[in-house]
């Protein structure tokens, strides 16, 4: 079972539980409560009515005086009246008055005159000074019950009866029901925000864990990726301390890696350097001493530029993703690349011809490292082209791309290259003159496209010559970049 759905299973189990006893507790309590509160009621009513009818009893007209008159006046009326949501059309409630031994001599339905009450706990109770009540099945109906409050009825400090008020307690069932629905029904909707913020809450969690586990998935395969979003809590100081965890292997691995690469390169460069520089201690004809120290600085420069090339690899390898973004257009980029080979191109009588389209093409990235990146496809384009030839740089909008292509007149790329042009540290011989590159211009070329979520490539063109190309994501495209910092 996956973390997260546990995390929701157990948060809405912890919830689910405390709510159903909660409610369980509500809607047991509803019933006792509403009952207490209808006892409450009748014993104020009985008061009410016991001083009330307590002058009819001491004159003897209870049965037929003004309170009987009253009383049936009060039962015939239609009350109209809405409770809540339950229409009350009529009294629901019985009075009963019975003299000081507990005979019933009044009674609102008139069917219990002359009957003995004094065994029943509610007259019983109150002939004694004490309070009253009781609840007994009702006549019709054993199954439901009537309650039944009694009060003292006084002549000064002599009792002379009690009056006894009764109501079904089937007349507060809907009450009851329509609480316990209620709680219910207020309870279902607690569990279900309880659910909800359950799976916001997990899900707010997965995701961070998620991110964490991509990134730590990624590190694990070698991927260069940005480290997770910063977070204040336990989730972002795990990931800052993989993240800080992973520069000290990875930058230890990569010098190992970078000054065992230089230190091969630089072989070849040295010895010759060495040997030209043996022959020079020697006496020497003027045409091979200039030779042998043409040698030399050839092989400086070689080495020169391989530890400049070495460096500018490194800093976008190390990065990972872009560091800066902003928005660039493709016309004045391709524009100020060509600017930035023009010595090369007028040594060679060379030109580039330049077309973009025409509507303004917008990229998103980092504008030194795009202009690098194209400067060092023209350098490529010009040591492999003949002198007084053209190159062709052009940019395309491809299904969402730009398509940057640089198209040279040179011999192409021979079969046994094609997989290794952009291998670290690989280089052609020149057709001028047999020489060769750093083989660091092509790594740095592809790692530059990789960060803004771009694509590389270099083929042989139709008719003859190699064509470079660097696809693009347009500006508010989705790239295949990992991440951005």
């Amino acid at each position: 079972m996956r973390l997260g759905l546990r995390l929701f299973l157990g948060f809405f189990l912890i919830v689910g539980l405390a709510a159903f006893f909660v409610m369980r507790v509500f809607v047991n309590e509803v019933k006792p409560g509403v009952r207490q509160a209808m006892e409450s009621t009748l014993v104020d009513t009985a008061n009410v009515l016991a001083v009330i009818a307590a002058d009819d009893m001491r004159a003897g007209r209870i049965a037929d005086g003004d309170f009987a008159r009253h009383m049936a006046e009060a039962k015939r009326r239609d009350l109209k009246a809405w409770v809540w949501s339950f229409p009350k059309r009529q009294l629901e409630y019985q009075v009963t008055i019975t003299d000081a031994a507990g005979i019933v001599v009044y009674d609102s339905l008139g069917r219990d005159i002359g009957r003995d009450n004094s065994r029943w706990n509610d007259v019983y109770r109150t002939l004694r000074g004490e309070y009253g009540a009781r609840s007994s099945p009702e006549a019709d109906d054993p199954d439901d019950t009537v309650m039944h409050v009694a009060a003292p009825m006084r002549d000064g400090g002599r009792l002379i009866g009690v009056l006894t008020v009764s109501q079904p307690n089937r007349t507060f069932n809907p009450f009851i029901a329509a609480s316990q629905r209620n709680i219910m029904k207020r309870g279902g909707w607690l569990i279900g925000l309880s659910a909800l913020i359950g799976v916001l809450i997990t899900g707010w969690l997965m995701r961070g864990i998620e991110r964490l586990n991509r990134y730590a998935q990624a590190v694990s395969a070698g991927e260069p990726v940005p480290p997770p979003s910063p977070r204040r809590d336990e989730i972002g100081d795990l990931g800052q301390a993989i993240e800080q965890m992973r520069r000290k292997l990875e930058g230890k691995a990569y010098v190992e890696h970078y000054v065992q690469s230089l230190t091969h390169e630089m072989k070849s460069p040295l010895a010759a350097i060495h040997g030209a520089a043996e022959l020079l201690q020697e006496p020497l004809p003027e045409a091979d001493r200039q030779r042998f120290a043409r040698n030399i600085l050839e092989q400086e420069r070689r080495l020169t530029e391989t530890i400049d090339k070495l460096l500018a690899l490194a800093e976008v390898e190390q990065h990972g993703w872009l560091q800066k973004r902003e928005r660039i257009e493709i016309g004045p980029l391709l524009a100020k690349a060509v600017e930035a080979v023009e010595p090369r191109l007028l040594a060679k009588d060379m030109s580039v011809d330049i077309l973009t389209p025409a509507e303004k093409t917008v990229v998103e990235g980092d504008r030194f490292l795009l202009g690098r990146a194209i400067s060092n496809l023209l350098d490529n384009a010009i040591a492999f082209s003949p002198a007084g030839s053209r190159i062709c740089l052009t940019a395309e909008i491809e299904t969402g791309q730009v398509r940057i292509a640089v198209r040279d007149r040179g011999p192409g790329i021979p079969d046994y290259a094609r997989e290794r042009v952009f291998d670290r540290f690989y280089s052609l011989a020149r057709p001028d003159g047999g020489q060769r590159s750093s083989g660091l211009g092509l790594p740095f070329v592809r790692e530059v496209v990789r960060l803004h979520g771009g694509e590389a490539r270099l083929e042989n063109a139709e008719g003859g010559g190699a064509e470079a190309t660097l696809s693009l994501p347009l500006a508010g495209r989705p790239s295949k970049e990992l991440g951005s910092g």
